[in-house]
C-alpha cells in the first residue's frame, strides 16, 4: 500500500481527509498517467459514484480535475463499482473511476480508479500517480479553448449493465420469489430491475437512499432484518449487497446467512459439472472457512490460497487461468464476465444454479459445512517481526496440534492498524475460545508487556 493508495483506492472521511482539493488533483493526475500516450483522439474517462452525500461534491472536484488536464468525461452517475469496470470498457474509455467507500459508514467516501481494460491499477501506476501528488508544484499540461476536456451524462449506463448481466445467463428467474437488501446503496436500483427483467418476483427493502443512510443497519454487513424478512414472507431467498455492490451475501428460505465461501462452493461444484470451471480451480483467501477447503478436495476441486484482499485473489485467478475466485465476505470474481468482484452478478449467477438444478438454496449449500470460526484483535504497540517471536510460535504451533486436521489456526497482522488478528476454526466453539484465548494472552504478553 502507498501513501494515499490502500488496498482498494483513496479512501477517508470525506471532506476531512478525502477533500474535494485532493479529488481534483486525483482526477488531474490520475488521468495524465492513465491516458498519456493517447494521441489520435481526445481520452475519456468514465465515472460512477454510490449514494453517499459526499459523493457529488467528490464527483464535481474530480470531473474538474479530469476535464482539465484536456480529457473528455462521461458520467454515469449512480452506479454500482463492478458496473464502472464493465462499462470503462463496453464503452472503450481509457479509464474508470468510481467514488465510494464500499461497505464503509456514509461519512467516508473513496476514489478507485480501473485501467482501460476494467481491471484495478497496478501498484506502479498508483506510485507513478502518487509521485504527482507529492510534488509542491503542478507542471502538468493546461489546455485552453476546446482542447478542455467535456463533460457529458450516459443515461444508458444502468440499461446496458443490466443487459450485460442477464447474457451471462440462458435461464429466466419466473416463479421466484427474491427479498433484495439494496443497502440505500448503488443497487437499490438496478439489483430490483435485474431480477424483474429476468422475470422473478421482487420484494425490496433499503432501497430509499437520501444520502446517508447507506450500509445503515443493513446490506451485506447487517442480513439479520433480511433473513427475518425471507421466513415472514416465505421467499425463495433473500439477497444482500454492500454499499457499492461488490459483495453479496444470501439468505436462504430458512432464514440461514450464506457467505462467500458458501457461495463459491455451490458456484464451483456447478460449473465444474457443466465443464466451465477452467484449470479446476478456485481461487481463495486464507480467511475462507476450513469447511470450504474440505469440500473443495472432497468435490476434487483444486483450491489456491491468497491473502486477504480481492485485488489479490484476482492477481492469482489472472496469473493461474482461474474463472472463479472470492472471499467469504461475500466478492465473488466470474473472470468471464467481469474484472472485478460483483453483487449483481453473483446473484445472477447463484440463482442460475438454483433454477437448473432445481433446488433450494438450504439445500445447495449443504455442499459445505461451515466450522465455527473465532476472530480475536489484539492491540499491540508493534507488530513488526512478530514471526520470529519464538514463544508466540511455539503457542500457535501447541494449538495446532490440538486441534489436527479438524481445526486450524491463522495470526496475522492487520494491514491498516497496530492489531495482530487471531483466527482459530474447529468443531467445538468452547474450545475456540479457549485457544485463541490462549494464543492471544501470549502475544499481549511477548509484544505489550515485554516491550
Amino acid at each position: 500500500m502507498g501513501k494515499y493508495f490502500g488496498t482498494d483506492g483513496v479512501r477517508g472521511v470525506a471532506n476531512q481527509e478525502l477533500t474535494p482539493e485532493l479529488a481534483f488533483r486525483l482526477g488531474r493526475f490520475g488521468a495524465y498517467i492513465l491516458t498519456r500516450g493517447q494521441k489520435e483522439q481526445q481520452p475519456k474517462i468514465v465515472v460512477g459514484r454510490d449514494t453517499r452525500l459526499s459523493g457529488s461534491m467528490l464527483e464535481s472536484a474530480l470531473i474538474a480535475g479530469i476535464a482539465s488536464i484536456g480529457v473528455n468525461v462521461i458520467r454515469l452517475g449512480v452506479i454500482s463499482t463492478p458496473g464502472v469496470a464493465f462499462l470503462t470498457r463496453h464503452l472503450k474509455a481509457d479509464a474508470g473511476v468510481m467514488i465510494s467507500a464500499s461497505h464503509n459508514a456514509f461519512p467516508d467516501n473513496g476514489i478507485k480508479f480501473f485501467g482501460a481494460d476494467g481491471f484495478k491499477l497496478s501498484d506502479k501506476t498508483e506510485a507513478e500517480i502518487e509521485e504527482l501528488l507529492d510534488q509542491k508544484e503542478d507542471h502538468l499540461p493546461r489546455p485552453v479553448g476546446d482542447q478542455l476536456g467535456r463533460i457529458e451524462d450516459y443515461p444508458d449506463a444502468l440499461h446496458d449493465y443490466i443487459n450485460h448481466l442477464k447474457g451471462t445467463i440462458d435461464t429466466d428467474l419466473c416463479g421466484m420469489q427474491i427479498i433484495v437488501d439494496g443497502a440505500n446503496g448503488a443497487a437499490y436500483k438496478a439489483a430490483p430491475m435485474l431480477l424483474r427483467e429476468l422475470g422473478a418476483d421482487v420484494i425490496t427493502m433499503n432501497v430509499q437512499p437520501d444520502g446517508v443512510n447507506i450500509n445503515v443497519k443493513c446490506g451485506s454487513t447487517h442480513p439479520e432484518q433480511l433473513s427475518k424478512e425471507v421466513l415472514q414472507k416465505e421467499a425463495d431467498l433473500g439477497l444482500a449487497f454492500d454499499g457499492d455492490a461488490d459483495r453479496l451475501i444470501a439468505v436462504d428460505e430458512k432464514g440461514n446467512v450464506i457467505d462467500g465461501d458458501q457461495i463459491m462452493a455451490i458456484c464451483a461444484n456447478f460449473l465444474k459439472e457443466t465443464g466451465e470451471l477452467t484449470n479446476n480451480t478456485v481461487v481463495c483467501t486464507v480467511m475462507s472457512n476450513i469447511g470450504f477447503f474440505k469440500a473443495m478436495e472432497e468435490l476434487g476441486i483444486r483450491t489456491e490460497q491468497t491473502k486477504v484482499g480481492d485485488r489479490y485473489v484476482m492477481e492469482k485467478m489472472r496469473e493461474g487461468g482461474a474463472c472463479l475466485g472470492g472471499e467469504q465476505s461475500g466478492h465473488v470474481i466470474f473472470l468471464k464476465h467481469n474484472t472485478t468482484g460483483d453483487g449483481l452478478l453473483t446473484a445472477v449467477q447463484l440463482l442460475r444454479v438454483m433454477k437448473e438444478k432445481g433446488e433450494t438454496l438450504y439445500n445447495l449449500s449443504k455442499i459445505m459445512t461451515q466450522y465455527p470460526q473465532l476472530l480475536v484483535n489484539v492491540k499491540v504497540k508493534c507488530k513488526d517481526n512478530w514471526e520470529q517471536n519464538a514463544a508466540i510460535q511455539e503457542k500457535i504451533k501447541e494449538v495446532e496440534e490440538k486441534l489436527g486436521s479438524e481445526g486450524r489456526v491463522l495470526v496475522r497482522p492487520s494491514g491498516t492498524e497496530p492489531l495482530i488478528r487471531v483466527m482459530a476454526e474447529g468443531p467445538d466453539p468452547e474450545q475456540l475460545q479457549a485457544y485463541v484465548n490462549e494464543i492471544a494472552a501470549v502475544i499481549d504478553q511477548q509484544l505489550n508487556e515485554n516491550e
